[in-house]
């Protein structure tokens, strides 16, 4: 019998000199390469994913600050599944094996049945599809209430992009967003909106620049769209000219960007070692909608509705 892997099901996808590799713990992103080069901060087939590094992030994206939420008028306690800060974190999918509905060379097409629970009482079905070919890979995710009630829904990805070998202080960063959701100190809760100017060095990537010293871990919006209604967030290598550069579409008006600051500093083999660039259907909290004066992007799925959101991963080449 075939030991299986840490990280799950290995299912490779190839496309000329592209290749990538998805798992089904967790729908995750475990690499991705040109030629060689990594795209993304990869892992170890026989490896325990680390953290949330490629997952796909259902029901919910980002946090839930203290796990409670109201909805439809009845108050939820969700797991605490960040108890440092005493947070319910990126959803229930990150560490369940998805079911390999469809695999070939190009394309992958998993699926979950997310059950009703105390703190998330509604039935999500979820097909998530990568699809590896000639501009990068694009993965969709598309959602659908199974159950009688209205559900609270939000979706992500959670890769951590390469740049280069040049470390990450080097690399030059894309980010068109001109605001950002400020958040505590200690637990990262939101706190409410700011232009990016409020504190620039910071902030602000609307022009090009290095990502240098600064730490960050928050989420953008009002992000500048091209004529094909795509944001694209870019990180290059100063020294080869080569990157990365991730788009998705209008389904996501939220981008949670994290210079991947480790406790334990330098000493950890990914302190600061890619960045995550993760496009969110919804804000931070957003299951808390009501709290918060912004639009939290929570999308409410109607029974027998549905939901789909993409975005890609391509390669920058000098």
């Amino acid at each position: 019998m075939t030991r299986r892997p840490r990280s799950g099901l290995q299912l490779e996808l190839r496309h000329d000199e592209l290749r990538a590799v998805v798992t089904d713990v967790g729908a995750s992103l475990r690499a991705f390469s040109a030629g060689g080069r990594d795209l993304v901060l990869p892992f170890g087939a026989d490896e325990v994913r680390p953290a949330y590094r490629g997952t796909t992030l259902v029901p919910w994206p980002n946090r839930v600050v203290d796990g409670r939420f109201a909805f439809g008028g009845v108050e939820r306690q969700l797991p605490l599944t960040e108890p440092e800060r005493g947070h319910a974190l990126h959803g229930f999918g990150s560490w369940l094996a998805w079911s390999v509905v469809e695999h070939d060379a190009s394309r992958v097409v998993l699926g979950l049945q997310i059950e009703p629970s105390l703190g998330y009482p509604w039935r999500i079905g979820v097909e998530t599809t990568f699809s590896l070919g000639a501009h990068g890979l694009e993965q969709q995710v598309r959602a659908t209430n199974l159950g009688d009630d209205a559900a609270p829904w939000g979706t992500g990805p959670h890769p951590y992009l390469r740049a280069g070998d040049a470390p990450l202080d080097e690399w030059t960063l894309s980010l068109p967003a001109s605001t950002v959701l400020l958040v505590t100190d200690d637990r990262l809760a939101p706190t409410g909106l700011a232009p990016v100017e409020r504190d620039a060095e910071r902030f602000d990537f609307r022009e090009p620049r290095a990502i240098g010293h600064v730490e960050i871990d928050h989420a953008y919006t009002d992000v500048e769209r091209d004529d094909d209604g795509l944001a694209r967030v870019r990180v290059t290598d100063p020294d080869s000219g080569q990157g990365v550069e991730m788009a998705w579409d209008a389904s996501c008006p939220w981008v949670q960007i994290h210079t991947a600051d480790l406790p334990a500093g330098p000493s950890h083999p990914g302190h600061r070692a890619g960045l995550a660039v993760e496009p969110m259907t919804c804000a931070p909290d957003a299951l808390n909608d009501e709290r918060y004066a912004f639009d939290t992007g929570l999308v409410v799925l109607e029974p027998g509705g549905t939901h789909a959101a993409s975005w890609s991963i391509a390669p920058v080449r000098a």
